[in-house]
């Protein structure tokens, strides 16, 4: 208790030397600190509201390795943040004072049973350091590794941190209205166990080898070897990547590369990643992306990633379209359906305010769609009525804009669009493939399934309700509560069902001029689409005529 409360109190007198104790005043923290004799905070207007943004950096900086990581990742929240304030933080750098390397060695030999050969070729100097760990090259078994180990003592002051940081959350979200719509306690346990899974090494070997899995059969990408035999929880063994910085053009031409088509490479494996693997690579600054002497594209750092279900990669293809076609109302359901909302009530004003921004780009193609600006707008946009985007989202928008900003370094007149259109209009036709409509028709009767034989009795009770005329007392009772969960399940995909068979004869004429294994597909599964929903309709018509 000790350590949390004079660890309370240092956080609140950094914030007061910074000149943000006010905002405590302002959120009504100041009568709540958990210790006596501390005056509360003044409440006086600050008087140079331009530095402000840069002192919300500085205090960040001063309360270490967890406030730098949160503003690290606030940084790249524009739906959350004004531009100057992300700005700002995004200068934020995670550099520590260098470990001393008897403490590294300490680590290595308590967490390794055979430390000895890389304790032998360990660099004192550090390559690099940071709030979590620090870096050092080595040599295991001959081969050049980096060896990342964790700083001694991190563990507790994280977990430590964090505890504060959740109750300064909640209290704000019962102070301030906007911190409530913008559910900042949710962003901090969001923020939390990202933190927490960077904590363990284990974790980023898992992604580092899912990455090379993923890449394996693709020779211009080089993720480097994990060594299990020197990896745990506190120490993450690598092989060393070594070449030239992605973005350092004048050294790439010199060795013989061509930076424009770097910058489509580049942009190909992010876009494979996001794509086809549903499992990105979230930091793609150019430190984590090197060119090495035989061409090949070697990634480094695998802490922060990200994963995208076929669910959000077919729905961001349908928001692009709805930006190539001009459709505001499409985009707007969308958008809201993507930030946690089911209607746009609790956004009134953001279609036309879509609309907008659409009609800026009208007429254009989709290569030619400037993804930065429109990126940009749009988060503005959810800021300003108050709509979060879940952290994988965020992610990805943060890795389109980092990727498209590494493709200009390369090529000034790159543009990521022109890069995702091939993989749009793949998403696009695969979701027509006859795997694909087969595995919605195995759903639909999934779903009918699950209504089962609960479905007659349901329906008589809800029949007799209608009979009796009772409908303004009897839909505010619950006998009406498992139909609704049910109907709601299945019912909809029924009717989907009904139509996506309806359409597989239009899919045919589509289709006609595919490979050979195509083209028997339509006629037999209109027919047994609509022989399959309509068995079930009779099947549930006459069951719910019968009586138990």
């Amino acid at each position: 208790m000790s350590a949390r409360r004079d660890r309370f109190r240092e956080i609140m007198e950094t914030l007061s030397s910074q000149g943000l104790g006010v905002a405590l005043g302002y959120l009504g923290l100041d009568r709540h600190f958990p210790f006596d004799g501390y005056a509360p905070f003044t409440r006086h207007p600050l008087r140079d509201r331009a530095a402000l943004p840069e002192r919300v950096r500085l205090t960040l900086e001063r309360l270490g390795a967890v406030y730098i990581k949160f503003g690290q990742i606030m940084s790249t929240r524009s739906d959350i943040l004004p531009p100057e304030y992300a700005a700002e933080l995004g200068k934020l750098q995670d550099g520590s004072p260098p470990v001393p390397a008897a403490d590294i060695r300490a680590v290595i030999a308590d967490e390794l049973s055979g430390a000895g050969n890389l304790l032998a070729g360990l660099q004192e100097a550090p390559l690099a350091t940071g709030s979590i760990g620090q870096a050092h090259a080595a040599r295991l078994g001959g081969t050049e590794v980096v060896v990342k180990v964790r700083r001694p003592g991190v563990v507790e002051q994280v977990n430590l941190d964090l505890e504060i940081m959740a109750e300064l959350a909640k209290r704000a979200e019962q102070a301030s209205a906007a911190a409530a719509d913008y559910r900042v306690s949710d962003f901090v346990d969001e923020f939390s166990q990202t933190l927490r899974a960077e904590l363990d090494y284990l974790q980023e070997a898992h992604n580092a080898e899912q990455f090379a899995e993923n890449f394996a059969s693709d020779s211009r990408v080089h993720i480097p070897k994990v060594f299990e035999e020197a990896t745990t929880s506190r120490v993450l063994t690598l092989e060393r990547i070594s070449g030239i910085k992605i973005n350092d053009v004048r050294a790439l031409e010199e060795a013989g590369h061509d930076p424009r088509m770097l910058a489509g490479q580049a942009a190909g494996v992010l876009l494979k990643m996001v794509f086809e693997d549903g499992f990105f690579h979230a930091d793609p600054h150019p430190g984590n992306f090197f060119i090495e002497a035989d061409g090949r594209l070697g990634i480094i750092d695998f802490g922060m990633v990200g994963r995208i279900s076929d669910t959000l990669k077919a729905r961001l293809v349908k928001m692009l379209l709805a930006v190539v076609e001009q459709d505001a109302p499409r985009l707007t359901e969308a958008l809201v359906q993507m930030c946690g909302t089911s209607s746009t009530r609790n956004a009134p004003g953001l279609e036309a305010d879509i609309a907008r921004m659409l009609h800026r780009y009208a007429g254009r193609p989709v290569a030619e769609i400037p993804v930065v600006p429109i990126i940009t707008q749009v988060v503005g946009l959810l800021r300003q009525h108050h709509l979060r985007l879940p952290r994988e989202t965020a992610l990805l928008l943060k890795m389109l804009i980092m990727a498209d900003g590494l493709g200009k370094q390369l090529d000034p007149g790159f543009e990521i669009m022109a890069e995702v259109e091939p993989f749009a209009r793949r998403v696009v036709l695969e979701s027509f493939t006859p795997a694909a409509i087969a595995e919605r028709l195995k759903q639909l009767g999934t779903d009918a399934l699950r209504l089962g034989a609960d479905a007659p009795a349901l329906v008589r009770r809800a029949a007799e309700l209608l009979e009796r005329g009772g409908i303004d007392v009897h839909l505010r009772t619950s006998e009406l509560d498992s139909i609704a969960a049910r109907l709601e399940r299945s019912g909809n995909r029924i009717v989907a069902g009904l139509l996506a068979a309806a359409l597989i004869n239009a899919i045919g004429e589509l289709v006609a001029g595919q490979p050979a294994q195509w083209r028997n597909w339509p006629k037999a599964l209109f027919s047994a689409g609509i022989g399959g929903v309509g068995a079930l309709g009779g099947y549930l018509v006459w069951s719910s005529r019968r009586r138990p």
